[in-house]
């Protein structure tokens, strides 16, 4: 299937799983539970709090060569905003993309989500496990976000 498909199919319609497509336009579904909601809200909460010159997109769908992956969080500047925001799909990805880790995430699939946000455009991905952030560019890990550098290392979702 193709991602505007998959949007407009009314049996797709509000699932409570995650939904990307795999590069055999086959329709991947993961289910989430609370605690990854919380993490996407606090995550993309801060970044609107520390990242004025742009936009948060929560379950950001973005086509890759390997067929539609979301984002759990993005952040994109307003000039890619204008390029993005009446698309279907992203088709240069959003300057930061995020991923809030599950007990099923397998390091071989972030490290594809990885190379795969990066193709697309991406210039930081960061990855989220049970609150630690771990953030990388294109040439690997980093220490702190470039982009927001005031980002913590660490979320709690007890404050």
């Amino acid at each position: 299937m193709q991602w505007q498909e998959v949007c407009e199919h009314p049996s797709l319609r509000d699932l409570p799983f995650k939904i990307e497509t795999n590069e055999k336009g086959e329709i991947v579904m993961n289910a989430v539970k609370v605690i990854h909601s919380l993490f996407q809200g606090e995550i993309e909460y801060r970044l609107r709090s520390l990242l004025q010159d742009g936009k948060t997109l929560p379950e950001c769908a973005i086509k890759t060569r390997k067929g539609t992956r979301v984002a759990g969080v993005a952040w994109a500047t307003m000039e890619r905003v204008k390029t993005i925001k009446h698309e279907t799909e992203c088709s240069i990805a959003p300057e930061i993309c995020i991923e809030v880790l599950s007990n099923s995430s397998t390091d071989d699939e972030m490290e594809e989500k990885r190379m795969l946000y990066f193709e697309s455009g991406a210039q930081e991905v960061w990855l989220c496990l049970d609150g630690v952030i771990h953030f990388y560019a294109a040439q690997g890990r980093l220490e702190r976000s470039a982009i927001a550098p005031r980002f913590p290392g660490r979320i709690s979702l007890d404050e």
